[in-house]
């Protein structure tokens, strides 16, 4: 085979004429990672793909949502993720304009674009092999690629079991192009995923297509190192094709994970001896408690986000589930241990507010949150919640209230009381008293309320998170 290559200083690309009346069709590539990367990001990335709550697995090509349109800004775009296995996916076309970004897997990728218009094909189906064309991405490589609607793909693998690529697609508009009825009643109400937005081939041009030996079709290899064919490339791709198996063997090893760090301003916390006179906690151990605190913190007005004390107060109580400090959760994890061979209650959770995460149902605040009691203010302006649970050495309840004062400015309180039963139980609070009421009560208000605080988190990040112990 005679081969033509052309050096480029600049990024190496193609740029294929529409064999109809589109637009062309235009690949890029942009650099190429380490031996093996693409495996390894390739499969990481679909690892993280699967678990989102708007993954869909079909037409071979699993993806999801990452972002919808914002029509009320005047924002029509869109922002998606797929993937494509070692088998690749079948043909499909789409009607908008489709510009994606993408990492090749280690046995590289083979792009395969069709521009034939629709009164091509209804003239002479075999227009769709003449204009066909193939485009080899290089194995570990970040690309991009562009192309009109409508125009017929394939993605697959260079070489098995090698992924083909991992994906950001990012659609301009997803009202635009020929769509039908029912795609652009999904776009409009928000419910559009890309299978909705795909049409695979006809079953007269999938048959044509059986019929054709891909190896004749026209194709073109982009590189960054050598030529396709040269001889030290074809080395680096038998280096790259091992190193991507063993690679992604190894990441099998660890957990996906991911964390969102959120940050706030600092924020100040006041400790008192006693809660105030129209807590609830006052009515808790009325004959008598052996230990009380009680942390405050004011936020200045139009900080809180929300002029509803209820709505503030559900922030805060996932903030303390979701945003523990991970200095209180070695104490507890310490704390769990020592106490182990006394088959005492443990929890995760800081102790004034473990109780968030008992399974007992029967009252529960804002539908989630077991509490032992809860008020709210006729006009949303004062919430309070009870929490607390009875061990074999004390009992505790502690609340949570958030009041909105005049000036608009929102006050957050934590309190607890405890009552001891027994000897062991007044020396373990003779133990805590200090570090539970000048670090423990007001780390946790803290963390809470800077949880609350931050910008929200997408729904993406919402389902799954755990309380951290350490």
């Amino acid at each position: 085979m005679l081969d033509v290559s052309l050096r480029s200083r600049s990024f190496p690309s193609i740029h294929l004429p529409s064999f109809g009346d589109g637009s062309p069709v235009e690949v890029t590539l942009i650099t190429q990672f380490g031996i093996g990367a693409g495996d390894q990001a390739v499969r990481d990335a679909g690892a993280r793909q699967a678990a989102h709550p708007h993954f869909v697995d079909a037409l071979d090509e699993p993806s999801t949502r990452l972002g919808g349109m914002h029509l009320a800004h005047g924002d029509a775009s869109s922002l998606y993720a797929f993937a494509v296995g070692p088998q690749g996916h079948p043909f499909h076309r789409h009607a908008g304009t489709r510009m994606f970004t993408a990492i090749s897997g280690s046995g590289g990728a083979q792009l395969r674009f069709s521009t034939a218009s629709d009164a091509q094909l209804e003239q002479d189906p075999t227009a769709f092999v003449q204009a066909l064309r193939c485009v080899d991405i290089p194995p570990d490589c970040l690309f991009t690629v562009r192309f009109g609607s409508a125009t017929w793909h394939q993605f697959v693998s260079r070489a098995s079991p090698h992924p083909a690529l991992f994906a950001l697609s990012c659609h301009p508009d997803d009202r635009s192009g020929a769509l039908s009825e029912a795609q652009r009643a999904r776009v409009a109400d928000g419910s559009a995923d890309l299978p909705t937005l795909t049409d695979t081939l006809p079953p007269a041009l999938q048959r044509l297509l059986d019929q054709l030996d891909m190896d004749c079709v026209p194709r073109v290899a982009l590189s960054l190192q050598r030529p396709s064919r040269a001889g030290l490339a074809r080395l680096c791709t038998a280096t790259r094709d091992a190193a991507g198996r063993l690679r992604a063997w190894l990441r099998r090893l660890r957990p996906v994970r991911g964390y969102v760090t959120r940050s706030a301003a600092p924020m100040a916390v006041s400790t008192h001896l006693a809660p105030p006179a129209d807590s609830l906690l006052r009515e808790a151990f009325r004959d008598g408690c052996q230990h009380q605190d009680h942390a405050t913190l004011t936020l200045p007005p139009r900080v809180a986000g929300t002029p509803s004390a209820r709505r503030l107060l559900e922030a805060v109580l996932e903030g303390f589930v979701r945003n523990p400090p991970a200095s209180v959760g070695r104490l507890m994890a310490l704390r769990n241990v020592l106490v182990a061979p006394l088959r005492l209650r443990t929890s995760p959770l800081g102790c004034p507010v473990s109780s968030l995460l008992s399974e007992d149902r029967r009252d529960l605040f804002a539908g989630r949150f077991p509490v032992l009691a809860q008020a709210v203010a006729a006009d949303d302006q004062r919430a309070e919640v009870m929490l607390g649970a009875d061990d074999r050495h004390l009992q505790f309840r502690s609340c949570v209230s958030v009041q909105y004062l005049d000036d608009g400015s929102a006050r957050i309180a934590l309190g607890t009381r405890v009552r001891t039963l027994n000897r062991f139980g007044r020396f373990y609070m003779l133990l805590i008293d200090g570090v539970h009421r000048r670090y423990v009560g007001p780390t946790l208000l803290r963390m809470a309320v800077a949880h609350a605080l931050a910008p929200d988190l997408t729904d993406a990040t919402r389902g799954d998170a755990v309380p951290q112990s350490a």
